[in-house]
């Protein structure tokens, strides 16, 4: 009977993440050859960046991809994900530096004890930090730094990764989803739009506050469960080794950094203020923070007292650390490398636009935000998605009596939550690996959540269409 039921286990166990992406790409190869080839004429958009013309889109000859073009998209998803796939390996690379330095844990051990009485207001205070910050900024790929910089706190304080990857992803996305004052979503929207940049920021603050606490609560509420009995953990087997490493509750001396290790932490906090000044007054993005990365590690590393022999080692550990998400990064981008070279993903914006149509204005309203959230599948990019779908939708909206704000909040909704629901999405997987996270326990503790977040969505979308918010 035991034999019975592990064997059922192992039939109903999820398929790796690697064959879920390859199936998927094979998928839309297929497609290829069902779904008719057409395009869109591109135009120079706001801020010189490239974006459709509505009216232009006719069909076009159609490429299907053959077995010898399909045995390149992986290799050239790689490529295209290169930005993301080297920032992975960087980041991963250079914590790993901070690790061997020791400056790390003892700061873990530190905040451990201060915090240990009242750990679990760490959560909304952590959370609504980096949802302000990507809510401002527009920029959820931030979470890449913040998971390995509160994870060594969140395991000392009897939490585990999943807790760690929930307050930076669910706070960087909900604020990017919101977008109060977003450059990258609701800017770009509006001017698309043609309406003015960041009007109606009181609706989409109210939105921000009503996510934050639902997602706070959500996630205190898994925090308590594990901190009460840690074998209630998804991850408790994942996390034997981190436990191993940062639990420190029964030690009794405390840990104190030497003069090098001293100046090598405000080494560390220097770096970070260079990096906060780089992402928002010079609009740094990823190639800039990575080359940051790479002296960041290097030059604490020294001053900390460490060799260059052990400082490369540092780097090298970390990449093969994170070398599965980095990989994950790549082979999710096959998938839209597939339906480019298809020409059918404009084919699909506009079926699905064309769809839209007949829908009367309140359900038009909820209809773009699936739209939106089905087309962000394939687009995981914000800017990407506004350039692609809002010239579409900004008119189609007049058409059928949807205000032009309550579009643009479709388009926010459904592309911002399911950036952490999608395997297609890039950073969101690299920043699993680098927490050390099953992308299918992921999809079991965040599912709820997401299924919670679009009911608010579909709610907001409806009251702002009643009360003709503009």
């Amino acid at each position: 009977m035991q034999e019975k039921n592990e064997n059922t286990k192992r039939k109903l166990q999820m398929p790796h993440i690697y064959v879920i992406l390859f199936v998927l790409s094979a998928i839309a190869a297929i497609l290829t050859y069902i779904i008719p080839a057409g395009e869109y004429e591109r135009v120079p958009g706001p801020e010189g960046r490239t974006t459709i013309d509505p009216n232009s889109f006719s069909a076009a000859e159609q490429t299907p991809v053959g077995i010898v073009d399909f045995l390149t998209v992986i290799p050239r998803g790689l490529i295209d994900a290169g930005e993301v796939v080297f920032f992975t390996f960087i980041i991963g690379g250079m914590f790993m530096v901070l690790r061997h330095t020791g400056i790390i844990e003892i700061a873990v051990d530190k905040l451990t004890r201060k915090f240990s009485n009242h750990s679990i207001m760490l959560i909304p205070v952590l959370t609504a930090v980096f949802a302000v910050v990507a809510t401002v900024i527009g920029t959820p790929e931030l979470s890449l730094v913040y998971i390995p910089v509160i994870m060594p706190l969140m395991i000392a304080l009897g939490y585990d990764s999943l807790v760690a990857a929930a307050i930076a992803l669910c706070g960087t996305v909900i604020g990017f989803a919101a977008g109060v004052l977003n450059p990258i979503n609701t800017g770009l929207a509006q001017k698309i739009s043609g309406i003015p940049v960041f009007s109606g920021i009181g609706f989409r603050l109210t939105i921000f506050i009503l996510a934050i606490v639902i997602a706070v609560l959500y996630i205190m509420r898994y925090a308590r469960k594990i901190h009460q009995d840690p074998m209630t953990s998804l991850v408790y087997e994942d996390d034997q080794e981190k436990r191993k490493l940062y639990r420190h509750q029964d030690q009794v001396e405390v840990k104190h950094m030497s003069t090098r290790q001293q100046y090598a932490a405000i080494a560390s906090l220097i770096f970070f203020g260079i990096l906060v000044y780089g992402v928002i007054g010079q609009g740094w993005f990823m190639i800039e923070m990575a080359g940051l990365f790479i002296i960041m590690g290097t030059v604490v590393g020294i001053i900390a007292g460490l060799t260059l022999t052990q400082i490369c080692e540092g780097f090298n550990q970390g990449f093969r650390d994170v070398l599965m998400g980095a990989m994950i990064v790549g082979i999710a981008r096959a998938v839209a490398v597939v339906m480019e070279d298809g020409h059918i993903m404009d084919t699909i914006v506009h079926s699905l636009g064309s769809a839209v149509n007949e829908l009367p204005p309140v359900l038009g309203a909820v209809g773009m935000y699936f739209v939106q959230l089905i087309i962000n599948f394939f687009i995981p990019s914000g800017s990407g998605q506004a350039l692609v779908t809002m010239p579409i939708m900004a008119p189609l909206s007049d058409i059928i009596g949807v205000t032009r704000q309550t579009a643009i909040l479709a388009f926010q909704l459904g592309d911002g939550f399911a950036h952490i629901l999608y395997p297609t999405s890039g950073y969101f997987m690299a920043a699993l690996s680098i927490a050390g996270v099953a992308y299918q326990k992921w999809l079991r503790f965040f599912f709820p959540l997401f299924v919670i977040l679009a009911s608010l969505s579909v709610i907001s979308l409806i009251i702002a269409q009643v009360i003709q918010w503009s």
